[in-house]
């Protein structure tokens, strides 16, 4: 009797690419830019945002306050600067989502393989490059007004910003998918807290003459510790306890807001 013999074949299973999660922020991040590169004037015109802020501002506290801020205001006022352009730059990237939601280009970023992080920490990164240009034109404009550039300080200080930033955005899209029905009531919450924190920070106006309760109420506030860091970074401190309080603020607030970012942006999906 003849047996016949089937040759048996190996079927290759075609596999998907591992997850590269660098890979997906940087695809992320470079769809996001794309529209503002296309957009140089609204760029250029951010970058001459903070210049036009310190220019109107920066005169004013010089002139009432030079003598409690230490004799220097620039060193004490072109940090807090930064950390202005970095809050409100971060603050709104939930207005791009709402946009999204309109196009329903979110939903299409969704069935795509990329992790529901990254498309979070892309989109954050993407709002740090214009504001790394506006740091980089601050500091070189107020160089020759006694502004003392300490680089290895400044260079921690914009990558603290970048890790603070990324958190802060992370709660502004998920305010953004909150509210995504009622789309005005994105600005009215963003609002609400935005200048709070911003008087409570100590960036405009120094805390020590202000009422006890403020002084109370700043120590609850995590961007108060943030503009304290970065004083003292662009001062060329590196190593002392405002960096560490404030890298700790920093830290906190990236992962609170990755970890409330992700939930909302997988209940959207839902």
């Amino acid at each position: 009797m003849t047996i016949l013999t089937v040759p048996t074949v190996d079927l290759a299973v075609d596999q998907q690419p591992r997850r590269n999660f660098a890979r997906d922020v940087r695809i992320v991040m470079a769809r996001e830019l794309k529209p503002v590169l296309r957009d140089p004037f609204s760029l250029l015109f951010g970058m001459i945002q903070p210049l036009v802020f310190l220019g109107l501002f920066g005169p004013l506290l010089s002139g009432s306050m030079g003598g409690s801020l230490g004799g220097n205001v620039w060193q004490w006022f072109v940090p807090a600067i930064l950390v202005m352009t970095t809050l409100f730059g971060t603050s709104t990237t939930g207005a791009n989502l709402l946009f999204e939601f309109q196009t329903g280009a979110h939903e299409r970023m969704l069935v795509t393989p990329l992790s529901r992080s990254s498309l979070l920490i892309g989109r954050a990164l993407k709002e740090m490059v214009p504001l790394f240009g506006q740091a980089i034109i601050v500091i070189a404009v107020m160089t020759p007004f006694a502004f003392d550039l300490h680089v290895g300080g400044a260079l921690v200080g914009l990558a603290l910003l970048a890790v603070f930033g990324v958190g802060l955005g992370s709660f502004s899209y998920a305010l953004a998918i909150a509210v995504r029905k009622q789309d005005w009531m994105f600005w009215m919450v963003q609002q609400t807290f935005l200048f709070p924190l911003m008087i409570l920070s100590g960036m405009l106006l120094p805390l020590e003459s202000g009422p006890g309760w403020m002084k109370v109420a700043a120590k609850f506030n995590p961007l108060s510790y943030v503009v304290d860091a970065e004083r003292t970074l662009f001062s060329g401190d590196v190593f002392s306890s405002p960096v560490l309080w404030g890298g700790i603020a920093a830290v906190v607030t990236a992962v609170l807001g990755l970890t409330v970012g992700i939930r909302a942006m997988l209940r959207s999906a839902d």
